[in-house]
């Protein structure tokens, strides 16, 4: 019998339930800078990334520390995996210690040739829930491609000037480590340096999107003190443990667009949040 397409894991669907609790809020608080949240207060945006973590064992972990796949994520033969962006739409705040549950759809999933060969994307839709109350929308992309030979920048495009928002980020091994470790991602790239350098031809330890997300997101909240609508990110170029990474924000009519990336240099992380009308 052969193996099946990938194609066919479209409209698989995943159910689970879990919580944030009090000793991993303060754990990702001690990491980015939150204040600690105490039991039955607003989870801070994007915390509940640290609540739905990957249960697979040891044995269930791929080389590259990722679960292994085919279960729910379809089984794409490609080495290589990001988490390459997404976007939510905050409807009501979750809460620290709350159940929550979460519906997850496989919901397109694209094979493209791309300059650097092959490339997989797979979109899945997540519907987070506490109680009845519908909570978060997000939809997550996922992209797959071969390992290079060797490190092969994208194209780099530049910082804004005259940012209205700009902070320094202390990136450092603790600060990846600490944030994989909150995420309970074993992914190597975030604190393995001979794995990323030798396997996958990174130069230095990848910084985490979805930390370079969550760092945009507090500095916006401290820049303007309001309540997001939507929020969208979108990784360009991989931002490095030796990088003097910084945070880049313009005011819009509607919001704010952010980035991360280099003072005088190039971009890594593109972000667009919408405030809340009032």
């Amino acid at each position: 019998m052969s193996a099946p397409s990938i194609l066919e894991w479209v409209g698989r669907r995943e159910e689970q339930i879990s919580r944030l609790d009090q000793s991993t809020a303060r754990r990702l608080a001690a990491t980015v800078g939150d204040a600690p949240s105490d039991v039955g207060e607003p989870m801070p945006l994007l915390a509940h990334w640290c609540a739905f973590t990957p249960h697979a064992t040891m044995s269930e972990l791929s080389t590259d520390g990722h679960p292994k796949l085919g279960v729910f994520l379809p089984p794409v033969q490609l080495k290589r995996r990001m988490w390459a962006g997404g976007a939510l739409t905050f409807h009501a705040p979750l809460h620290v210690g709350a159940d929550i549950t979460r519906l997850s759809k496989i919901d397109a999933i694209v094979e493209k040739e791309g300059a650097a060969g092959p490339m997989v994307f797979v979109t899945v839709v997540h519907e987070l829930y506490e109680d009845a109350t519908h909570a978060v929308s997000e939809v997550q992309d996922i992209v797959y491609l071969d390992i290079p030979e060797r490190y092969s920048p994208p194209k780099p495009k530049p910082v804004w000037d005259n940012a209205d928002l700009v902070e320094a980020v202390d990136v450092s091994e603790a600060l990846l480590f600490r944030y994989s470790a909150a995420t309970f991602n074993a992914h190597r790239i975030h604190y393995d340096l001979p794995y990323a350098q030798k396997v996958e031809k990174y130069p230095g330890l990848v910084v985490h999107g979805p930390l370079q997300a969550t760092l945009l997101m507090r500095a916006a909240l401290q820049h303007e003190n309001r309540h997001p609508h939507r929020f969208s990110f979108r990784g360009i170029h991989p931002m490095f443990h030796f990088d003097d990474m910084h945070l880049f924000g313009h005011n819009t009519s509607e919001g704010m667009t952010l980035c991360t990336g280099l003072v005088g240099g190039h971009q890594g992380m593109q972000a667009k949040l919408i405030w809340k009308e009032t």
